[in-house]
């Protein structure tokens, strides 16, 4: 490794906002616990939050910590949220419903609002929505020194990062089609006096926030994106394929974290009981080569595919080990941290 994990920090000091994303079942929310409890550590009050719908931190930390910033047993300087989307859906939902009834009554359209309201509330990206405008939300706050979030699956986390220039796209055309509305309503109206037009405010105050958003997104000195794998084919070639949108899009890489690399000290070997004339012992003596076998067979697979991330990543920060455990609760946590920053 050109850089690892704990160079990576060294070399930015000013990093307030990490993203860690991959494959389903890569090790996401691990690698993101234990980002937040090593900055923890240093003395950086810091918020580890999920944006994933299916949230896995509070089985991860062995404590409820879901919609609401909590203090996470054990662990100065770290609070812990599972963001949950419901309120901010609800919240949408009404001010769609009172911005539409508003324009309908503002550009004399004689027509029922409920049809429009119906299809507009039904939208599918409601959730995701949400959760965007909840993880912006608490990047404006600016309560804490650090933010890590654990994020969806890679595909999921790039429509929630990327919202912010699709927004800002949106919200461009709809300000031009609003104020042509507007020049057209006034020469066609023999009420020459302008009146207020808050939907035209709405949309100048939320170019405003999606522009903020988008400057802290890509600020490489502020933010950083991580894709973790397995030494597998699959989560490998989900980084290999989403990597570049990131860039494209502008969001820093901040590299790849390897999971799951199974470690043998090469020192011990298994020895059979002196009773090994015995059909327990033989058939216990059997059992255990199989099982040697395939630790083995999986350890020789591992080191060819860390060739292939090897070749084809250039950024690798960290070969986390596979743990004889689970991992859960934040001393087993603290195990995961001296594999990320050794």
């Amino acid at each position: 490794m050109a850089e690892t994990m704990k160079d990576f920090l060294a070399s930015h000091s000013g990093l307030r906002y990490s993203f860690f994303g991959g494959k389903g079942g890569v090790g996401k929310t691990v690698m993101a616990g234990a980002m937040a409890l090593h900055l923890a550590q240093s003395g950086r009050r810091t918020l580890l939050a999920s944006t994933n719908p299916v949230h896995s931190l509070s089985s991860l930390l062995d404590q409820n910590v879901f919609g609401a910033e909590t203090p996470v047993n054990g662990a100065p300087n770290l609070w812990a949220y599972e963001i949950d989307t419901t309120d901010t859906i609800e919240r949408s939902k009404k001010e769609i419903a009172e911005k539409i009834r508003w324009f309908l009554k503002f550009a004399d359209i004689p027509t029922q609002a409920d049809a429009f309201v119906e299809t507009a509330t039904m939208n599918p990206a409601f959730e995701e929505s949400a959760m965007f405008e909840n993880m912006i939300n608490l990047m404006f706050e600016n309560k804490y020194d650090a933010y890590v979030f654990d994020t969806a699956p890679t595909a999921n986390a790039r429509r929630l990062l990327g919202m912010s220039k699709v927004y800002s796209l949106w919200v461009n055309k709809m300000l031009e089609s609003r104020k042509e509305a507007q020049v057209m309503r006034l020469s066609l109206s023999f009420r020459k006096k302008e009146e207020k037009d808050p939907l035209l405010d709405y949309l100048l105050s939320f170019q405003e926030r999606m522009g903020h958003a988008r400057e802290l997104l890509t600020d490489a000195e502020k933010t950083a994106f991580f894709f973790v794998t397995l030494p597998e084919a699959l989560p490998i070639a989900v980084v290999r394929r989403f990597i570049g949108w990131f860039k494209d899009f502008g969001i820093p890489v901040g590299g790849v974290i390897v999971n799951g690399v199974i470690k043998l000290d090469g020192g011990a070997s298994s020895q059979g009981s002196a009773a090994g004339s015995s059909g327990a012992a033989e058939a216990k003596k059997s059992r255990q080569g199989a099982v040697a076998d395939f630790v083995l067979n999986r350890v020789e697979m591992q080191k060819a595919y860390m060739q292939q991330i090897y070749d084809t990543f250039s950024d690798v920060r960290a070969i986390v080990p596979l743990f004889e455990t689970e991992v859960r609760g934040t001393a087993a946590l603290g195990r995961v941290v001296g594999g990320l920053f050794s």
